[in-house]
């Protein structure tokens, strides 16, 4: 269907692809993995034929329709949600503004004014409507939006009613709807909430186009993609699975390289020791010739290169905090009409590491802020226990640091103690080494800025650590980091995060805000969609009986009424017989 030959991308900064081969083939999902700045949304641009390779070719048909999903789609928030899905038929809506422009000509002629000409230029431009099947595309709209979550007369009310997620849908159907040969996403999952994660996810495995993902969300990638390809230092490898998958085979890999690699080096040492030994010698000179001329020949089995750097992070040592870290009362806050909570009660003890999880707009993260005292509530206690030092890192923390500085200042400067080699070793840890310490923060990318915000942050000695979505813009090496650290980490942890795996790694309570009040799950992320699914089974075997119990009823009721009937009629014709 697709392949990449040999594609090679240098931008001015540097080389970012030096050698890409992989293709796509009927009915695969593949995701695109590497490091951030390793070049996957370069290859999808390269793909989709926005920019130009420096070197390499894509072969494909020319016939070949290629939609792409951008990390920015287009979405224009004052049409409605109908006239944004018709954006994607940009030739038809083109016909449609000539034939409105003929028919108004129409209406509007002058006596004596000749009309063939205008009668020809409409059948000519309505044939092409015909053709484009323009009648059907209303039907086509209307079929798909229901698949997309919409409800009927969703279509005529305004995008900007709606919330990223649901514009993320909008942005997904208008590319469907141009009936793509291939699907390009790039980072799809961006600040969805779960549920829109999950739906996304099972819409997407129910589509038979082929598709090439570009995410950080490893749970994404698990449940979707059929081959993984991974772009590392430049050059491509495939791996046919899913992520967990492509792990297995590449720490086997690794491994095997490295057992055939000191086997090789073994035998090159004990060869090169004779050759040295009897090079000289008048008896063995000419054998030694002759493995020296063996060795010569070898070919040479590449040590395994280490893997692409990855953060290594120890929290400070802190002071230990009381055994309830904080507890909540009786909490109501509401936002005009909109009740966020409602006499909720929570307790998190020490060692919690507790994930709050609900859909967007919840109060999640207004929770955590009335937690830490930047947002007043209504009614209600949130009271912090004894020696609880709070480190708090915000979803858009990175958007504060000061533009102006460099790195190392950023670090050096709230936190004159340290000594340069100091700063230096902690940045080394976040990535920031040589000459990039010196980089101006306003020159960085969202993953080194976010990278930049969190070293600031858990540098400060705290046993309370408050976290929202702290994973944002970070690449999956630093994610790791991230979640060894926490797992090692002794204080409490209140956590916001939309990405499955990173919870499942680290939480070992979940909170879900569900109807104003905060619903706790004693247990990691495994036991609470346990018990989700328990619920869910629960609730559809409630509402069975009770429309079974209604049937009955109305059963009954109807029974009664023709027994009431029937007596009424034996009634009358007693009367009647008198």
């Amino acid at each position: 269907m697709l392949r990449l030959e040999h594609i090679q991308k240098i931008y001015p900064t540097g080389e970012v692809l030096k050698d890409v081969n992989w293709e796509v083939k009927t009915g695969d999902r593949i995701g695109l993995v590497g490091v951030n700045g390793a070049g996957k949304s370069t290859q999808l641009k390269i793909i989709a034929g926005e920019i130009e390779p420096t070197a390499g070719q894509i072969v494909r048909p020319s016939s070949l329709k290629i939609a792409y999903l951008s990390q920015e789609f287009d979405i224009e928030e004052t049409r409605t949600v109908k006239q944004e899905m018709w954006q994607a038929f940009q030739e038809v809506r083109e016909i449609q503004k000539e034939l409105a422009i003929i028919h108004h000509h129409l209406e509007n002629l002058k006596d004596g004014e000749d009309y063939e000409p205008i009668l020809k230029k409409m059948d000519r431009y309505q044939r092409q409507f015909e053709d484009h099947n323009g009648y059907e595309l209303e039907s086509r709209i209307d079929k798909l939006l229901p698949e997309l979550g919409f409800k009927a007369d969703d279509g005529d009310r305004l995008v900007s009613e709606y919330s990223g997620g649901w514009q993320m849908r909008m942005g997904l159907g208008k590319i469907l709807l141009q009936s793509p040969d291939l699907l390009l996403l790039d980072e799809p999952t961006n600040h969805l909430d779960l549920e829109t994660i999950e739906w996304l996810e099972k819409y997407l495995r129910s589509l038979s186009t082929p598709m090439v993902i570009v995410s950080h969300d490893r749970e994404f990638l698990d449940r979707l993609c059929t081959s993984i390809v991974e772009t590392e230092r430049g050059v491509s490898t495939t791996y046919l699975g899913n992520y967990t998958s492509y792990l297995t085979q590449k720490a086997e890999a690794k491994a095997a390289q490295s057992a055939a690699f000191e086997r090789q080096q073994k035998y090159i040492e004990k060869q090169q020791v004779f050759v040295d030994r009897f090079r000289a010698s008048a008896t063995r000179s000419t054998q030694a010739k002759s493995r020296e001329k063996q060795l010569d020949k070898i070919e040479r089995i590449e040590a395994p290169e280490s893997d692409v750097r990855t953060l290594k992070f120890h929290f400070p040592p802190a002071s230990r905090s009381g055994r309830v870290t904080v507890e909540i009362k009786d909490l109501t806050h509401a936002y005009g009409e909109q009740i966020l909570f409602l006499g909720a009660d929570l307790e998190i003890e020490r060692g919690d590491r507790v994930a709050f999880l609900g859909p967007n707009g919840a109060g999640k993260s207004t929770l955590l802020k009335m937690v830490v005292g930047k947002e007043p509530f209504n009614e209600g206690e949130i009271n912090l226990g004894h020696n609880v030092l709070i480190g708090y890192f915000e979803q858009n923390q990175a958007e504060a640091l000061d533009l102006h500085k460099d790195v190392f200042h950023t670090i050096h400067d709230d936190f004159p103690k340290m000594t340069h080699e100091e700063v230096r070793g902690v940045l080394g840890k976040f990535l920031f080494s040589g000459d990039t310490v010196f980089k101006l923060v306003r020159d960085l990318s969202g993953g080194e800025k976010a990278r930049l915000a969190l070293a600031k942050m858990l540098l400060t000695p705290v046993n309370f650590l408050i976290l929202d979505e702290p994973t944002n813009h970070l690449d999956i090496p630093a994610k790791e980091m991230l979640e060894a650290a926490l797992r090692e980490y002794e204080g409490t942890v209140a956590v916001i995060s939309h990405d499955r795996y990173f919870i499942s790694q680290v939480a070992n309570k979940i909170v879900e805000i569900r109807d104003g009040d905060l619903v706790v799950y004693a247990g990691d992320y495994a036991y609470y969609q346990e018990k989700k699914e328990e619920e869910e089974r629960e609730a559809k075997h409630k509402a069975e009986m009770a429309a079974k119990a209604a049937k009955e009823a109305l059963k009954k009721e109807k029974e009664r009424t023709k027994q009431a009937e029937k007596r009424q009629e034996k009634q009358q014709q007693k009367v009647k017989a008198k």
